[in-house]
């Protein structure tokens, strides 16, 4: 695997594709949807709809999984960046 700052670093994902994303954070008002506001400014075509929830089994936090349609590993990453310094989110899978 080459650089992670070299965007063209070889992955074995083929683009565009169907990519899960699980979120987790606390079970708190609000954390579904800056969640999906997130992947929103990342993947415009992503259907809000389609989030599949679940929580824990305490109900203390929550898990969302948003598929979206990947175009690049680059969107990924900057996906992925974007969600784990939001402060409502505890992991991203």
């Amino acid at each position: 695997m080459a650089d992670e700052n070299n965007p063209e670093r070889q992955t074995l994902i083929e683009y565009p594709c169907d990519f899960p994303i699980k979120i987790m954070g606390a079970r708190v008002e609000g954390f579904a949807q800056a969640v999906v506001e997130v992947v929103l400014r990342h993947a415009p075509d992503f259907d809000a709809a389609a989030i599949e929830m679940r929580p824990s089994s305490k109900g203390n936090y929550l898990a969302v999984t948003c598929t979206f349609r990947a175009i690049s590993q680059l969107q990924v990453d900057n996906l992925y960046r974007e969600l784990t310094s939001h402060p409502m989110v505890k992991v991203v899978l």
